[in-house]
């Protein structure tokens, strides 16, 4: 709580001394301040899409540019209200943005970014070639913004809605981090796989960041077009878009007050340098370019998470690491639970599974069944199957041939995220959770599929009652591995083997009727594992069914109801661990010569 007055006290100084600038500062300061704020818009959608959802994006400037000729456009040859303008430039900018993302957000790797160069490139040609928007020469006599009668053409007056957009814009994405939705779009970096096992379609989630990031660029070209009261193409060629992007760098792309320090030091900057270079040389347009790299080749050297990346370190050094204290907010009505099938009833069916790899057969005819309340065993040697196995169950990948039945439902081709909403949670042999989020956010980020609310809904803060209830079903799986008391502290700082505890909170968190375990004891100690056997004990006699890969031997044995051996690919011997433990072709394949 300490923190938080700090950074509310922080916060109110900010409103106040923006709000006595008009009155203190000259023309030309609330001016930059203008285009400062602006540019923070464009930052801030650059940050959420960027920094946190990990999509770079060289064509922002495009969008402004759509806002602003849709609302001049609007304004000036139909004759239209700039309010009217606003919603036909967001509407515009939102569609152009769907569209283009729809075409260009399933490209990885670099082919997303030069994507996004060739779109922004083309838009701008577009607004230099069309005469209804008055090709290179622009639109002029925009009109001025009115607000019940009180005209906002002077400069003073129109920098108050600025920062107002401004703060509000800031104030959604503060609001939209911090939910269910914000959670999925912290997830992104953890891939799709990690999403689809939380019942989130990765693809739908950054389409929708994508979107939201292009109409803050909207509301940035609406409020440049009725400022400045002229639009013409230069001002949103890809050159404008790589000067947004490197204002989120600058500032820190992980946060979101990067946007407005970014902004405020790339423009401070730039008119530093129109000043100063003309003294020096008579080439200083060009010089202004090289400066502009030096800055950011020196910035990206040492401070790569930018100023407030830097400035976060420096706090961090000097306050020390303290974990934020469990505050336990008052009790919700619980999230809806499933209703657990009857022990013994069939769960989870094999039949036939085959999956091939070209000429090599990893999963040949394995056919074996679960069945509700129990623990099963699905272990082998070294390169026996067991993984590909895995993935075919969570349908991470397809089968060449054979059926997986899961609670009546052929599951053989279904998405994994509709398999994971059907009840079945899954960990991962490579511990996948977002180092840099609490524990109680990676945990919650488990329930996204028992929740509805969306990214309108998040940013106006409508699902407060919701969050609530993701977060106190999040705090009692916590307390449930035992790290109810670590809630606020970052993922990232456990050690592997609490990682993989956590890992099985986070699948609790979605009410699973089956959980499967990807070798959950890996890199645990003697303790931590009696533990975890303790707590998947419970699970089984609270009526949740497992299924666990595992290369501990001790560890299964002691822990699982059947076990089921594979060896190339092939299922070797199904049974009571006993009888596995004794059959001669385990001992051959797996344990030896040794009983």
């Amino acid at each position: 709580m300490n923190a938080n007055r700090k950074r509310m006290a922080w916060i109110a100084a900010l409103v106040v001394v923006l709000a006595l600038v008009p009155a203190l500062a000259g023309s030309f300061t609330v001016s930059l301040l203008n285009d400062i704020g602006i540019g923070a818009l464009v930052a801030l959608g650059l940050v959420l899409l960027t920094g946190v959802g990990g999509a770079t994006s060289f064509g922002q400037a495009a969008f402004v540019g759509i806002a602003a000729y849709a609302t001049a456009w609007l304004t000036t040859t139909q004759g239209m209200s700039p309010w009217i303008g606003l919603l036909f430039a967001l509407l515009l900018t939102g569609l152009s943005a769907l569209a283009i993302g729809m075409l260009t957000l399933r490209l990885g790797g670099h082919f997303l970014p030069l994507s996004t160069i060739a779109w922004g490139l083309s838009i701008a040609m577009l607004f230099g070639n069309v005469d209804a928007l008055g090709r290179h020469t622009g639109l002029s006599n925009i009109p001025a913004l009115q607000i019940a009668g009180w005209s906002l053409a002077d400069p003073r007056a129109m920098y108050y809605l600025i920062w107002v957009v401004v703060g509000l814009a800031c104030l959604f994405s503060h609001n939209l981090l911090q939910s269910r939705p914000g959670r999925a779009i912290r997830g992104l970096r953890g891939g799709a796989t990690l999403l689809a096992s939380v019942g989130a379609d990765a693809y739908r989630v950054r389409l929708s960041l994508f979107v939201t990031a292009a109409l803050f660029a909207g509301l940035a070209g609406w409020l440049y077009a009725h400022m400045n009261r002229f639009v013409s193409p230069s001002p949103f060629d890809v050159r404008a878009s790589i000067e947004y992007l490197l204002m989120a760098v600058a500032g820190g792309l992980g946060q979101l007050a990067g946007a407005l320090v970014g902004a405020a030091l790339v423009l401070v900057l730039k008119n530093g340098l129109q000043d100063v270079l003309p003294m020096l040389t008579q080439r200083a347009g060009q010089l202004e370019a090289v400066a502009f790299a030096a800055l950011f080749i020196l910035l990206l050297h040492f401070a790569r998470g930018g100023v407030m990346g830097l400035l976060r370190r420096w706090t961090r050094r000097r306050a020390g690491t303290q974990g934020a204290s469990r505050h336990d907010a008052p009790p919700v009505e619980p999230l809806p639970h499933r209703q657990l099938p009857e022990r013994g009833t069939q769960v989870l069916s094999v039949n036939g599974a085959v999956k091939r790899f070209g000429g090599l057969v990893a999963v040949n005819d394995v056919s074996f069944d679960v069945k509700a309340g129990e623990i099963v065993g699905l272990i082998g040697p070294n390169g026996a199957g067991k993984s590909t196995m895995f993935n075919l169950l969570t349908c991470t990948l397809p089968m060449s041939a054979g059926q997986v039945r899961f609670l009546a439902h052929d599951i053989g081709g279904m998405p994994q995220r509709q398999v994971a909403r059907l009840g079945l949670a899954r960990t991962f042999q490579h511990v996948k959770l977002r180092p840099h989020m609490s524990l109680l956010d990676n945990v919650a980020l488990g329930a996204h599929s028992r929740t509805r609310s969306g990214i309108l809904k998040a940013g106006l803060r409508l699902d407060r009652t919701e969050e609530r209830q993701i977060l106190q079903e999040a705090q009692r799986q916590l307390d449930r591995i035992g790290l109810g008391d670590r809630a606020h502290e970052l993922a990232g700082s456990l050690p592997l083997g609490t990682q993989r505890i956590l890992e099985i909170a986070r699948a609790l968190a979605a009410d699973p009727v089956l959980l499967v375990l990807d070798e959950p004891a890996a890199g645990l100690r003697r303790k931590e594992k009696m533990a975890l056997g303790d707590l998947l004990r419970k699970l089984r006699e609270e009526g949740v069914t497992i299924l666990i890969v595992e290369h501990d031997m001790d560890f299964v044995m002691k822990l699982v109801d059947r076990l089921v051996v594979m060896n190339f690919g092939s299922k070797l011997v199904e049974g009571v661990p006993s009888a596995v433990r004794a059959d001669e072709r385990v001992q051959a394949a797996y344990l030896g010569s040794v009983v």
